[in-house]
């Protein structure tokens, strides 16, 4: 049982200075006990948070061991196929991943529960099938066009595929788990015990005396995927055999394909858009370029971090207040999930600048270079924190078709911009394109949710007159 915090400070504190702290510790209590209106959307974001911390804490260890053991021509190249192996895997999942989370309240809602078991077992199994397919697919390919791919990038490439099944299995249960607000079982697998699994496989590797080539790196990621896709697997199969027990499943996959293609674009653009910057670098420069630019990259997902842990706790809480159809609470929650991103992306963009020099360093000195990107790309970043999960909202209220579109034309321009700023500035150039792309995918979202929604989804846009009575 939980202790009270108001009852704790009452008890070990000064009257005074207990009078002073018992609005935030009401509050506190609040968050913890589901009291207030919006604690477990709350709740899944700070233990998303805090499991994102922790993962960015892991992947920098990691990354760090990796590029000192490897190299940085040999880890540039494994950053390459990772991230594109990652990228191929999220997206096989056709947006199954995510409209699972929109169709699981709605059917334990109105107790449809055929239809929960049928989008339970259909969202794993078309995610399983599709990737196998693609994997084949992709692996032929790069071994017959293996004379127009650089030799280095070849072995990597073919042997990473064998990846992509698990990974959008992974993908596919995070968004199941997510939508029973399980944040430790939807996040910890992929974010914590697979990189570190990775590190550890790497590690006993490295210690037995094989070179520390990018294969090398590659076999230990896919091992580690297997391994804590399948327990992942088994964990979620459990949970919910304790929500709905077994009887016959409803196959309705028109239309739950139908409302998954649409934030299959939303989230592929999205998820390109993320890392088209590491992939535009790897197609106009040489593998320890790439390997720069992805390591600074990797301390700015520091800040991203934040803008992923309040999406993951306020999908499920958008999904249910459409169906409440109260405009007025929807709105409120918006713009409070707006203040939940930015002030804390803000905080840590600014701690990243301040100790963003001495980090790059852990990777080796070539990788300093990075450095002043970072001023650059966190303005991006921040900008894109001032409107939350915007395009979560959309997602949840069925606007994925003109979310899709501010991706596509988002994505366009981060391209166009690669293209031609990349050959002539090089670094400077690609880290530019993602932080224009980044404010012009802001303003966009911002303004689409105002004219679709009628919601003004801003950090600055202040508390609606029902909250303002609330308060």
């Amino acid at each position: 049982m939980r202790i009270s915090a108001v009852k704790a400070a009452d008890r070990f504190l000064p009257d005074k200075l207990s009078k002073q702290l018992r609005p935030w510790l009401v509050r506190l209590d609040q968050l913890f006990d589901g009291s207030m209106e919006h604690a477990a959307a709350q709740r899944v974001s700070l233990i998303a948070f805090s499991i994102r911390i922790i993962s960015a804490a892991i992947a920098l260890v990691s990354q760090v061991i990796f590029a000192r053991w490897m190299g940085q021509f040999e880890y540039g190249i494994f950053v390459l196929v990772w991230v594109t192996v990652v990228i191929l895997g999220n997206l096989s999942c056709l947006g199954f991943q995510t409209s699972v989370i929109r169709f699981v309240p709605e059917y334990l809602e109105h107790r449809q529960l055929d239809h929960l078991r049928g989008i339970l077992f259909t969202s794993k199994i078309f995610a399983l099938g599709l990737t196998t397919c693609i994997a084949f697919i992709g692996a032929a390919a790069v071994y017959f066009l293996r004379d127009a791919i650089e030799s280095y990038y070849v072995a990597p490439f073919i042997i990473g595929f064998i990846c992509l099944p698990m990974i959008a299995l992974g993908d596919t249960l995070d968004g199941t788990a997510r939508s029973r607000s399980w944040a430790l079982v939807a996040l910890t697998p992929t974010y914590i015990i697979r990189p570190i699994l990775t590190l550890v496989i790497m590690t006993i590797a490295h210690v037995a005396g094989f070179a520390p080539t990018a294969v090398a790196a590659v076999i230990s990621a896919i091992i580690a995927t297997y391994m804590t896709s399948l327990v992942q697997l088994a964990i979620v199969n459990h949970r919910f055999r304790e929500v709905v027990s077994p009887g016959p499943k409803a196959i309705r996959f028109g239309e739950w394909f139908a409302v998954s293609l649409p934030i299959f674009l939303v989230e592929g653009f999205f998820f390109l858009l993320t890392n088209a910057d590491v992939l535009m670098v790897g197609r106009y420069m040489d593998p320890d370029k790439v390997a720069t630019y992805f390591a600074t990259v990797k301390l700015l997902a520091l800040v991203h971090f934040v803008y992923f842990s309040v999406k993951a706790g306020a999908a499920q809480r958008y999904a249910e207040l459409m169906h409440t159809h109260d405009h007025d609470q929807l709105s409120q929650f918006a713009s409070d999930t707006a203040r939940w991103t930015f002030w804390p992306s803000l905080a840590m963009a600014i701690i990243l600048l301040i100790l963003g020099k001495p980090l790059l360093l852990l990777f080796g000195a070539q990788f300093a270079d990075g450095y002043p990107l970072l001023f650059i790309l966190v303005i991006g970043v921040v900008a894109r924190a001032s409107v939350g999960p915007a395009e979560s909202l959309l997602n949840m209220a069925g606007e994925q078709k003109i979310c899709a579109m501010v991706y596509a034309v988002t994505l366009i321009v981060n391209i166009c911009l690669s293209i031609v700023l990349i050959p002539a500035y090089g670094l400077a150039g690609a880290a530019f394109a993602t932080a224009f792309s980044m404010v012009f995918e802001a303003v966009t979202l911002a303004l689409t949710v105002y004219n679709r929604l009628n919601i003004t989804m801003f950090v600055f846009a202040g508390r609606t007159g029902a909250a303002k009575e609330e308060v």
